[in-house]
C-alpha cells in the first residue's frame, strides 16, 4: 500500500491556486468520487449527461445507510435531514445569483418529477433577523459585492447587505420586489413572525425564500442519479487514498479493496479531513439540532409562519411539518479531535495536526445527545421565537449533531490540488451549500473540465493558509455565527453527563 506523504517534486513553497479556473481537461477515462452528498452525487450525475464524458466511467464510493445499502448517502450525512433552508439571501452577491438560479429549480412543482414538488419545497417566506442597534429609519444601504471581505461582517452586516442584494435580484419585477419587506423595529419583527414571539431588532422578510424537505431531495435526486444508468455505486468506507510518486491513483477501503481511476474526487463532507490534509482550510465542526412532536392543534398554530434566523445568534427555526418543529443553531459549533491511524495525504505546505476534528453521529454512536450547553440555547430559542406555553417545557423527541465542512470564510473548496495529479477536491460546505442542490453540480463539472465560472474565481480555489495563526485554527467569521468559538465535543458530553449525574 503506497504510504500518504508529500510528493517528491520540486513545487513552489506556497502556491496559491491550482489551473483548473483556465485550463481546459481532456476527459478521464475513469472518476472516482468519493462521498454522496450533494457535492458528490450532483457532480456525477452533471457528469454522466455531459458529452464530453461519454465514456468516462464513473464511480461513486460512499458508507450506505446500514438498514439499506442501496440507498446513498448514509443517514448521518449532512445532507439527509427533515429540512433545510432555501435562500438568496445572502451578502456577497455571487452566492445570492446562484442560489436564486437554484430557487427557479425549488419552486417547480407542476410534475410529480419535480423537485419542488410532493413536499420537497415550502416557500414559507424567510425572516431575517438580527441584534444589535437598528439602522435608522431611511438608512440607505448598498449591495453586496463578489468580493466582500466577509471576515468582517457582523451578524446586522450580513443581514443588511443579504436585504439589499434581493431587493437586487428582485428589481425587474415589481410583484417578486413587493413579497421582501422591512421589518425595522421588533413590533414589525414580531408581526411577521406570527407566533406571538420575536427576536433581533432590526430585519426583513423575504417571501421569496423557504425551506426542503432535504432527506426526501437526496431521495429524489439519487433516483435521478440511478435512472441514468451510467454511474456505478460501491458501499464502502475510505481509509486513505492510493499515491504513486505525486500521484492520486484510488482509494483504499477499511475491507481491503482498492478502487483506482484516472481522477479521484474528494467530496466527503465533513469527513474529507481524513482524507486529504485541509490544515488552515476547513475544519469539521458540529451543530446542534432539536425536534418536538406537536399536537395537530399546536400545528395548525404555527401553520403561517416563516422560517425564522437570527444571524446574531445563529439560532433558528423552521416551520412544522407533519406535526414536528426543527430548531436549530448555525453556530461555530464542535470540535471533535481524533487521531487517525492512518494520515491524511499531507501537503508539502502546511504539516497537519495530531489530531483531526472529525464528525461523531448516532452511527457510530447510537446513545448520542446533544451537550446541555447546545440544548439550553435551543431552548432559549424556541422561547424567545415560538413561545406557545404548551412548548416551554416539552422535551425534544429527537436530537442530532450535523456536521459541518467549515472554510474561514465561508468559501466552498473546489478545485484541483495543486501539488497532486489527479486529485480534485470539492468540501467546504460551511452549512450552506444543500440549497445549490440543483445548480452545483454542472458547476463543479465546469471546474472539473477546467472553466470555474468568474465569479468564484478566488473563492473557490485551494487556498493555503496565509500565516501561522491561520495554520493553528478555522473559525469562520462570515457574521452568520453564533456561539461560542473553539468548544470540545467530548468536554461538553463530560459536563453533560455532570449535571445528569
Amino acid at each position: 500500500m503506497a504510504t500518504p506523504s508529500a510528493p517528491s517534486s520540486s513545487l513552489p513553497p506556497k502556491p496559491q491556486q491550482s489551473s483548473s479556473a483556465s485550463s481546459p481537461l481532456s476527459p478521464p477515462s475513469s472518476i472516482l468520487i468519493i462521498g454522496s452528498g450533494v457535492f458528490g452525487l450532483t457532480t456525477a450525475y452533471a457528469l454522466s449527461r455531459r458529452h464530453d464524458f461519454v465514456n468516462t466511467t464513473i464511480t461513486v464510493v460512499d458508507r450506505a445507510d446500514p438498514s439499506n445499502p442501496d440507498v446513498f448517502p448514509a443517514p448521518d450525512a449532512a445532507s439527509v435531514d427533515t429540512s433545510r433552508i432555501i435562500r438568496a439571501d445572502y451578502p456577497d452577491a455571487a452566492y445570492a445569483a446562484l442560489a436564486a438560479e437554484a430557487q427557479l429549480q425549488w419552486r417547480q412543482q407542476t410534475h410529480p418529477d419535480d423537485l419542488g414538488s410532493e413536499g420537497r419545497y415550502s416557500e414559507s417566506g424567510l425572516l431575517v433577523v438580527a441584534d444589535g442597534p437598528a439602522p435608522p429609519p431611511g438608512t440607505p444601504v448598498v449591495p453586496g459585492t463578489s468580493v466582500i471581505d466577509k471576515s468582517k461582517l457582523t451578524g446586522m452586516d450580513y443581514a443588511r447587505f443579504s436585504w439589499a442584494n434581493v431587493l437586487s435580484l428582485a428589481s425587474s419585477d415589481l410583484e417578486l420586489a413587493a413579497r421582501i419587506k422591512e421589518c425595522p423595529n421588533t413590533d414589525a419583527i414580531k408581526a411577521a413572525l406570527g407566533t406571538g414571539g420575536s427576536s433581533g431588532s432590526w430585519g426583513y422578510i423575504n417571501g421569496l425564500s423557504g425551506w426542503a424537505n432535504a432527506g426526501a431531495s437526496m431521495a429524489w435526486l439519487y433516483k435521478r442519479v440511478r435512472a441514468e444508468d451510467r454511474i456505478n455505486f460501491v458501499v464502502g468506507e475510505v481509509t486513505n487514498l492510493e499515491v504513486s510518486g505525486n500521484t492520486v491513483t484510488g482509494a483504499r477501503l477499511s475491507d481491503g479493496r482498492v478502487l483506482s481511476a484516472d481522477l479521484v474526487m474528494v467530496s466527503a463532507g465533513a469527513w474529507t479531513g481524513r482524507l486529504v490534509d485541509l490544515t488552515g482550510q476547513a475544519i469539521a465542526t458540529g451543530q446542534v439540532l432539536g425536534y418536538i412532536d406537536l399536537t395537530p392543534e399546536e400545528e395548525a398554530q404555527l401553520a403561517h409562519m416563516p422560517v425564522i434566523l437570527n444571524l446574531s445568534t445563529g439560532l433558528f427555526v423552521i416551520p412544522p411539518k407533519n406535526g414536528v418543529l426543527k430548531v436549530a443553531r448555525h453556530a461555530y459549533g464542535y470540535l471533535n479531535p481524533t487521531t487517525l491511524s492512518v494520515p491524511p495525504l499531507v501537503s508539502s505546505v502546511t504539516t497537519p495536526a495530531a489530531a483531526v476534528s472529525l464528525p461523531l453521529t448516532t452511527l457510530t454512536d447510537p446513545t448520542l445527545q446533544i451537550p446541555t450547553e447546545g440544548a439550553d440555547d435551543l431552548r432559549r430559542a424556541l422561547h424567545e421565537m415560538v413561545p406557545l406555553p404548551s412548548l416551554r417545557d416539552r422535551p425534544f423527541s429527537k436530537t442530532r449533531i450535523c456536521w459541518y465542512s467549515d472554510t474561514p470564510t465561508a468559501d466552498f473548496i473546489i478545485d484541483y490540488h495543486p501539488e497532486y495529479k489527479g486529485l480534485f477536491v470539492a468540501t467546504g460546505d460551511s452549512g450552506h451549500a444543500f440549497k445549490f442542490l440543483p445548480v452545483i453540480g454542472e458547476k463543479i463539472a465546469d471546474v472539473i473540465a477546467g472553466q470555474c465560472p468568474p465569479e468564484f474565481v478566488g473563492k473557490w480555489n485551494w487556498r493555503y493558509p496565509a500565516s501561522d495563526a491561520a495554520i493553528k485554527t478555522v473559525i469562520t467569521e462570515d457574521g452568520s455565527r453564533g456561539g461560542v468559538p473553539g468548544l470540545i465535543l467530548s468536554t461538553e458530553l463530560e459536563r453533560t453527563l455532570a449535571v445528569l449525574n
